[in-house]
């Protein structure tokens, strides 16, 4: 396949090759039940076009995240609506088509930064917003960073670390065009984080 300099993937073939073989043995190892919990709470946020405080323990169990933190105690102490409230914001923020998923992304992780707990980190900021639009967002975590640097792919945890993962994340779903594969944003964050928990 040829190609210019200017439209040359973002992954090499072999890096390709070892990102694809990450995302099969992820596959081939979990199980296809895993994301139950997502598609449920994704229908929740779809009817209500929010994130309440069940929804977000709900995801800190299927992040398998410790609860009993201070943050979770002054989260449950706000009133749902008020949660809601942010949330709601954070939600219609990843479903605008009219921006770029790198772009929704900062703004819908921005919304959540209000919030006990989301101030910092990105890992249960972007499971939020991954169940709000699993077709556009993916999910960040320290394993998905390890892959990355696996791959030779350079992200800083400067502010607005999530919507450089997710430019990161659109670029490599350009390099799986480029491959022949039709990936989502998710398929990238699996690859990622089975290839940043490998010790070899």
């Amino acid at each position: 396949m040829s190609s210019s300099i200017d439209d040359a993937p973002l992954l090499s073939a072999p890096t390709w090759e070892t990102l694809s073989q990450s995302h099969a043995d992820f596959h081939a190892e979990t199980s296809p039940y895993y994301d139950d919990v997502i598609h449920e709470i994704h229908d929740r946020i779809k009817s209500r076009s929010s994130i309440g405080k069940s929804d977000i323990g709900a995801l800190l169990f299927w992040k398998r995240l410790r609860a009993d933190t201070r943050w979770v105690r002054e989260l449950m102490n706000m009133p749902d609506d008020n949660v809601r409230d942010h949330t709601q914001k954070a939600v219609a923020a990843v479903n605008d088509e009219v921006l770029a998923v790198p772009e929704a992304a900062a703004a819908g992780r921005s919304e959540l930064s209000y919030l006990p707990g989301f101030n910092s980190g990105d890992a249960l900021a972007s499971a939020l917003l991954f169940a709000a639009a699993p077709h556009r967002m993916a999910v960040y975590d320290r394993r998905a960073q390890e892959g990355l640097e696996k791959l030779g792919l350079s992200l800083s945890s400067a502010p607005g670390r999530y919507g450089r993962y997710m430019e990161l994340v659109e670029s490599i779903r350009s390099s799986a065009s480029f491959y022949g594969s039709s990936w989502s944003a998710r398929d990238v964050d699996v690859a990622l984080f089975w290839l940043g928990g490998r010790t070899n």
